[in-house]
């Protein structure tokens, strides 16, 4: 079916998304009622902005009009959609209301307990400046929700958007998104029921229905819009007010398109095939439906390929927990189109699962100067040489945070610094680290053991729940592919668990590999051990390897570019070398595509902080030779780049 919609050319935007911005709230325990819940997982959400994050991640150029309190949670939704390429120019901060929210459950297939907190909240006073006209002039399309004009406030400012939009040409989008309760029609707590019927509702919705190009809507949302029960009636009530498009959402069993006179039964129209899988949460479907249909929709695409990608991304996000975040990107999307079949659990399919990991936007690290300080035997061993007490430690390793943020302002190198710290002495640094945009890795294993062992105990995962979402998970592994085999399959298994932990999880994590000592260490060894573990299916975000030959880095680099196209890089280690030995290793992987740069401690540390620990030097001292030793490195690794 030709999908005959013209858009203007020339705009800066494919699709400008106006409604609600809010924090969702999801229960964790799958299968409790909302009363015996005890966490809770925070996501974006909001109909509107879970439509603009979907659309902006799966490749449109969007933007969002919307408003959040001047609080925590209003600048955590603005910079989680900004992150997905998402313009926020006009998401404008209110002084004295709230963000709003929703605290969601998932009791079983059929019930989803829902709380709307969203009392005069920040995004139902937005302002006429927010659909400011020039704004939506630069877009081809915008879309509204049905909750947008629910009150006489945003009611009127909807209609002033509509105005200015149509003024200009731009296709305009209902997304009815009926919520009985935002309309006053159940109890405040009552956010579970899709429908009631309503006169007044019906009434509202029938008189900005002629102002708008494509209708997108439930059956029972097309129900209230068309004042009946009977769909086939509602819909030709609907096709009497508006020549739009009319979209019908039917769950597992697809969607209809309605494109002229409304036809006898709805199996006589259009039928975009649905996608069967297992569900487990409905909330969000709907959003990312529309997502996927726009991104076919303002490209011009036919609605067989329109209805193809809005029914995979509904199958994906109801497979998964959460809304915004569950959204595919176009590289996950296409994998899913071709493997549907096969896949009837999207949400434990590894290959799937990374592809939605990995290829969401991440932020660029091309080039990275860590200092590694998440040694902790050595440390305790320099306060034992120098009789100082173990207690001094924790205050070393704030002092490191506070060289490496002298060095970032003084050399300019914002976003491309980063530390490697621990939390049994550095957890007062890592505190502080944190929320600076640098890259920060931590440890995982116990150190010195042989085969790996977590320091935490082996429930890995239960100690990466307290860990920011920023922090990458960082693991030495002393491994050789000619180990004795009792040997290799416990590391194996242990990198295996740790695999699972962070997919889990959602952090990065970072495998250095360093060759058993007493064995021969052959000019293959490295990429032998790495080829082992990538046939094991291990996919780890970084490596952290020791300087190599330029012959071992070109076969490195051969063999990432084969596995593993995404993974994010390779830092160099130190192993106590000087500055000139490293400087020799940067240049030997100065031709390295996969190389982003070293992650290097005692090389920096060990002197200064042993004076430190002695009393010999003050605060200042040690952290002018930790930056000292720093630098040089840093322009060693730009040197050798240049």
């Amino acid at each position: 079916m030709r999908n005959a919609t013209t858009f203007a050319a020339g705009r800066d935007f494919d699709v400008l998304c106006l409604g609600r911005f809010a924090v969702d709230f999801y229960a964790q325990q799958i299968g409790a009622r909302l009363e015996d819940v005890s966490s809770f997982a925070k996501y974006l959400g909001g109909s509107s902005a879970n439509t603009a994050f979907g659309c902006a991640r799966l490749g449109l150029r969007t933007g969002l009009i919307s408003r959040v309190g001047d609080d925590h949670l209003g600048r955590f939704l603005v910079e989680t959609i900004a992150r997905e390429g998402c313009d926020t120019s006009h998401v404008s901060v209110d002084p004295a209301r709230l963000t709003g929210g929703v605290v969601l459950g998932i009791k079983d297939r059929d019930t989803f307990p829902l709380i709307f907190l969203r009392e005069n909240c920040a995004d139902m006073a937005i302002a006429e400046d927010d659909v400011a006209e020039d704004y939506l002039a630069r877009s081809r399309a915008l879309l509204i929700t049905g909750t947008h004009f629910s009150t006489r406030h945003v009611d009127r400012i909807s209609h002033l958007a509509l105005e200015r939009a149509r003024r200009h040409g731009v296709r305009t989008v209902l997304d009815i998104d009926y919520r009985p309760v935002l309309w006053g029609l159940t109890k405040r707590g009552d956010g579970e029921t899709r429908y009631i019927r309503s006169d007044t509702v019906t009434a509202h919705l029938q008189r900005i229905l002629p102002q708008f190009d494509l209708v997108i809507g439930t059956t029972e949302e097309f129900a209230i819009a068309g004042g009946s029960t009977d769909l086939v009636a509602a819909l030709e009530a609907i096709r009497r007010l508006t020549p739009a498009t009319l979209v019908v959402k039917r769950g597992p069993l697809g969607c209809a398109v309605i494109d002229g006179p409304v036809p006898r039964t709805l199996d006589e129209a259009f039928q975009g095939q649905g996608v069967e899988v297992e569900v487990l949460n409905v909330l969000g479907a709907g959003d990312a439906f529309s997502a996927g249909f726009l991104s076919g929709w303002v490209r011009g695409e036919d609605y067989e390929a329109c209805t193809r990608y809005a029914n995979a991304c509904g199958a994906l996000v109801v497979s998964r927990h959460g809304c915004a975040p569950a959204m595919p990107t176009r590289v996950e999307l296409d994998h899913f189109l071709a493997n549907a079949a096969s896949i009837p659990r999207p949400d434990r399919d590894a290959t799937l699962t990374r592809l939605h990991r990995v290829t969401a936007p991440r932020e660029r690290r091309d080039e990275l100067a860590v200092f590694a300080f998440d040694h902790r035997n050595p440390f305790f061993e320099l306060a034992q040489e120098t009789l100082a007490s173990e207690d001094r430690l924790p205050r070393l390793k704030r002092l490191c945070v506070e060289a490496v943020a002298e060095t970032e302002r003084a050399r300019g190198l914002a976003g491309r610094v980063g530390i490697l710290c621990d939390d049994r002495y550095g957890q007062d640094a890592l505190n502080a680290a944190t929320g600076r945009g640098w890259w920060i890795g931590r440890p995982v294993e116990l150190p010195g053991s042989h085969p790996v062992v977590f320091e935490h105990g082996r429930s890995v995962g239960t100690t990466l729940l307290s860990w920011p979402q920023e922090h990458v998970v960082k693991c030495l592994v002393r491994y050789h592919p000619d180990d004795p085999i009792d040997r290799r399959l416990e590391n194996e298994a242990q990198i295996g668990t740790l695999c699972e932990a962070v997919a889990a999880s959602g952090h990065e994590l970072l495998l250095e590999i360093i060759p058993t000592s007493g064995l021969p260490r052959g000019p293959d060894t490295v990429v032998r051990s790495l080829k082992r573990l990538y046939n094991l299916g291990f996919m780890p975000d970084w490596w952290k390897l020791e300087p190599m030959s330029v012959d071992e880095w070109r076969a490195v680099d051969a063999l990432i570019a084969e596995r593993d196209p995404y993974c994010r890089g390779v830092l160099i280690l130190g192993q106590s070398a000087d500055v000139e030995t490293l400087a020799q290793g940067f240049r030997d992987a100065r031709a390295s595509r996969t190389c982003r740069g070293f992650a290097v401690g005692r090389t920096i540390f060990n002197a200064p902080a042993r004076a430190w620990l002695a009393n010999e030097i003050d605060d200042a001292a040690f952290k002018a030779r930790v930056r000292d030793t720093f630098e040089r490195l840093i322009d060693a690794w730009k040197e050798a780049r240049s």
